[in-house]
């Protein structure tokens, strides 16, 4: 009987030990098991699927309301007012009048004259006198030959004029100058209108200087050549 307890006592020694291991055991394990369900879930993670395709285009959203109006801006410059003009290509326009042995022995007042059309108001005119002029006087004296566009002087921009200026002879031999020499007027008017112009030579005073004898055209041609320049 005493054999019996003893070795009663001796399975009881031996089996509690290993049930308490196995209880430490199995516990680790759940803990590890709770552990890995919280990071990775109840399923295990597989391989990535194959991507798949795009979807199809989605309809236009709702139209948005109007924005505030902007503000006006600041006023620009004044532009400037170009015109297209088409205009034809410039044909040449010009007359001579020409006298032989003139020989106008007039002191102050009109010479000769030229009438010529002008095709447009926005030209110029060229206008040239050639003829031999002459002075004579026994004291200082000057005379001045020029130009005039229906009666009035060139203005723009100034007047076309030509002087001869003679001092005064030889007290001693009470003589004169007396020499014909060819000499030219020539000058560019410009703002006479377009139409009938009469350009005339003309002959007069040098200012508050004396006038003396004055010959124009003597024994040799005398010409007015005219001619509209384009600006």
């Amino acid at each position: 009987m005493a054999h019996l307890t003893q070795r009663a006592l001796l399975f009881l020694c031996l089996a509690f030990p290993c049930h308490g291991a196995e209880r430490v055991k199995s516990r680790g394990i759940r803990q590890k098991e709770t552990e890995y369900f919280d990071k990775y879930g109840s399923c295990m993670q597989g391989p990535p699927g194959i991507p798949g395709r795009e979807g199809n285009p989605g309809a236009n959203g709702i139209p948005g309301t109007p924005g505030v109006p902007g503000r006006d801006g600041a006023k620009g410059e004044k532009g400037e007012c170009v015109s297209e003009r088409f205009e034809e290509p410039w044909i040449p326009n010009y007359k001579q009048c020409a006298w032989n042995s003139l020989n106008y022995g007039i002191d102050l007042g009109k010479i000769a004259e030229c009438t010529f059309t002008k095709l447009r108001s926005d030209s110029s005119l060229r206008v040239l006198f050639s003829g031999s002029l002459r002075l004579k006087c026994k004291t200082a004296c000057c005379q001045r030959w020029y130009f005039t566009f229906n009666g009035a002087e060139c203005s723009g921009p100034l007047p076309i004029e030509s002087i001869v200026y003679l001092d005064q002879g030889s007290p001693e031999l009470n003589s004169t100058i007396n020499i014909h020499r060819t000499t030219s007027v020539e000058g560019l008017c410009e703002g006479v209108r377009a139409g009938l112009v009469d350009v005339a030579i003309w002959v007069g005073t040098c200012g508050d200087y004396p006038h003396g004898d004055a010959s124009t055209g003597w024994n040799s041609v005398s010409r007015v050549i005219i001619e509209e320049l384009p600006k």
